[in-house]
C-alpha cells in the first residue's frame, strides 16, 4: 500500500507504529503550510518519505490511497476529491457528516472502480470477532446497555463561548458524532439495522454535549449514551435470556468480554493480540485492497450505511443541523 495521509493530529499520530509493522511501500503525509515544521518533525521522526503541503499535488504523486484524518465536516470533499483522482479511500469515523454524502462517495467509488472504507476500530478487533461468535451462548438478546461518556478537553472553552469544531453543529461535532457514534456501530456490527430509534439529549447552543440513544430492535432494546459534558467509566452489558456479557472500557478498545451464565459461572475471552487498535483494521484494508474483496467492502460499507442512517435520525430528533 502506498498511503498519503491527510492530516497530523491524533490520529495520524497513533497510525505511525502500525505503519512501521506493516511495511507500507511508500507513507506521505499532508499538513498545512503554517504548520510545516511540525510536518517535517513528523515525517523525520517517523521514517516517512515525503510531506506534502498541497493537496492537489498530493493527489498527483505515488499514493493508491487516502487516508482522511480531518475534521468531520471536511470527510467528504477531500474523500472525494482523492476517488476523482483514482485513489483508495480510508476516512476517519465519522465517515461522513450525512447518509447522502456517504451514498455519493460510494457511487464515486463505484464509477471510479475504488475502494472506500470506514476506519472503525471496533469490526476488526479480535475481542469483537469472537463476541460475535459466543453471543449465542447468553440466549435471547433483550437489552444492551454501553456507555461512552469523556469530559472533553474543549468543554471548558465552549462554555465560555468559544465553538471549536468538536461542539460545533456547521462542522458535525457533538457527542452523537464523536463518542456515540462507537456504541452505535458496536451495536450495528452484532444486530444489524433497528426498526427505529429515539435519541434525548442535552442541547447547548444547538449541539447535544450528552445524550441517550435507544435503537429499539422490536424483541430487544439498545440504549447507548454518550457525553462530552461529564464522566463516567465506559462499559457495556448484553443481557440475554440465559446469561449476560460485561465489557470494561469503549468499545472501540476491547480486548477482553466475560460471559455469565445465569448460575453466576464466569468465563473471560481475551483474545490473543498485543498489536495496537489500528493495527487489525489496518491489516484488513490493505489485504481487500489488494485482494480486490468487493464482498468484504460492501460488508462493511452495510454497517457503515446503517449507522450513518442512524446517526442523521438521532440528529434530526434533536433538532441539529443535519444539512450537508
Amino acid at each position: 500500500m502506498k498511503i498519503g495521509i491527510l492530516g497530523t493530529g491524533m490520529m495520524a499520530g497513533l497510525l505511525m507504529p502500525v505503519i512501521k509493522k506493516l511495511n507500507f511501500e511508500y507513507v506521505a503525509v499532508l499538513g498545512r503550510r503554517e504548520s510545516e515544521e511540525k510536518v517535517r518533525t513528523l515525517c523525520r521522526e517517523n521514517g516517512l518519505d515525503e510531506y506534502f503541503l498541497d493537496y492537489e499535488e498530493l493527489l498527483g504523486s505515488d499514493v493508491d490511497t487516502i487516508y482522511v484524518a480531518l475534521p468531520n465536516d471536511l470527510h467528504w470533499e477531500f474523500a472525494r476529491k482523492a476517488l476523482t483522482h483514482g485513489k483508495h479511500v480510508i476516512i476517519e469515523k465519522p465517515v461522513t457528516a450525512s447518509l447522502a454524502q456517504l451514498q455519493d462517495l460510494i457511487g464515486t467509488a463505484g464509477k471510479q472502480g475504488k475502494m472506500i472504507f470506514e476506519a472503525m476500530t471496533i469490526h476488526y478487533l479480535p475481542a469483537y470477532r469472537s463476541l460475535k461468535e459466543h453471543l449465542h451462548r447468553i440466549g435471547d438478546i433483550k437489552l444492551m446497555t454501553v456507555n461512552y461518556s469523556k469530559y472533553s478537553s474543549r468543554y471548558d472553552a465552549f462554555r465560555a463561548g468559544q465553538i471549536l469544531p468538536a461542539f460545533d453543529p456547521k462542522r458535525a461535532g457533538g457527542a452523537m458524532m464523536d463518542l456515540n457514534v462507537y456504541n452505535v456501530h458496536g451495536a450495528v456490527g452484532l444486530f444489524g439495522k433497528p426498526e427505529k430509534v429515539n435519541y434525548e439529549a442535552n442541547i447547548e447552543r444547538g449541539i447535544d454535549t450528552s445524550g441517550v440513544l435507544t435503537m429499539d430492535y422490536g424483541t430487544f432494546k439498545v440504549c447507548a449514551a454518550a457525553a462530552k459534558d461529564s464522566n463516567a467509566p465506559a462499559a457495556c452489558v448484553i443481557q440475554g435470556t440465559e446469561g449476560c456479557i460485561l465489557i470494561s472500557g469503549p468499545l472501540s478498545q476491547m480486548d477482553r468480554y466475560q460471559i455469565v451464565d445465569n448460575q453466576g459461572n464466569m468465563t473471560e475471552y481475551r483474545p490473543d493480540s498485543q498489536e495496537s487498535r489500528l493495527y487489525h483494521e489496518f491489516v484488513e484494508f490493505q489485504r481487500m485492497i489488494r485482494e480486490h474483496d468487493r464482498a468484504g467492502e460492501k460488508e462493511m460499507l452495510d454497517i457503515s450505511l446503517t449507522a450513518a442512517g442512524v446517526l442523521e435520525e438521532a440528529r434530526r430528533q434533536a433538532g441539529i443541523i443535519t444539512e450537508f
